[in-house]
């Protein structure tokens, strides 16, 4: 399979480690890797901030009430998916399954991934992104976007075989039941 992504999109010379070097910028921005290539976000805005900790908050909530003491809630931690591919990226919260106590986290260890994408993100990156998530075997993942003016749209997905399956996409403020390690109902319309 390395071959046929190579022939595809040439892996860039940047590796796991080497982006594990890297020092993360002082400002806010994001370092993440993608295929071997270094890509910089700006930092994220106060709206996207916002649905990121409302999310932290209700999954850390969720995990105590469940009793799971297995798993943890981070905010932006770097998860190394796939050495071979040279991708690591920072989803902006996570539910792991490992002690918390080290700088970054193998797939595996990775429960839930949430990404909040800004108007910023391209598609590209949002579908490598998913992509890396399905190839690295993460069970769940949350989507949501922002769009102005709007109420948040939420997407939640569950990796069955090799892709994420969609259970839930609302986009007009309602109260959805993701797919999630633990039971928890998030109420979209408190993401703005």
């Amino acid at each position: 399979m390395t071959a046929e992504v190579s022939m595809i999109h040439p892996l860039g010379p940047t590796t796991v480690e080497d982006w594990l070097a890297e020092e993360q910028p002082s400002d806010g921005s994001r370092l993440e890797l993608i295929l071997g290539y270094l890509y910089m976000t700006p930092a994220p805005t106060g709206s996207h901030q916002f649905a990121a900790g409302e999310l932290f908050v209700a999954l850390r909530e969720a995990v105590k009430a469940a009793g799971r003491s297995d798993l943890h809630v981070l905010p932006g931690v770097a998860v190394k998916i796939s050495t071979a591919f040279r991708t690591g990226v920072i989803p902006d919260v996570a539910v792991v399954s490992v002690d918390v106590d080290r700088t970054s986290f193998e797939p595996e260890d990775l429960v839930l991934a949430v990404e909040v994408w800004s108007p910023g993100n391209k598609r590209e990156e949002r579908d490598t992104k998913m992509a890396g998530y399905a190839a690295a075997r993460v069970p769940y993942l949350w989507i949501v976007e922002l769009p102005k003016n709007k109420p948040a749209k939420f997407c939640g997905y569950r990796l069955g075989g090799t892709a994420y399956r969609q259970e839930v996409c609302v986009s007009a403020g309602e109260t959805v039941t993701p797919p999630a390690p633990v039971q928890i109902i998030i109420d979209t319309s408190e993401l703005r």
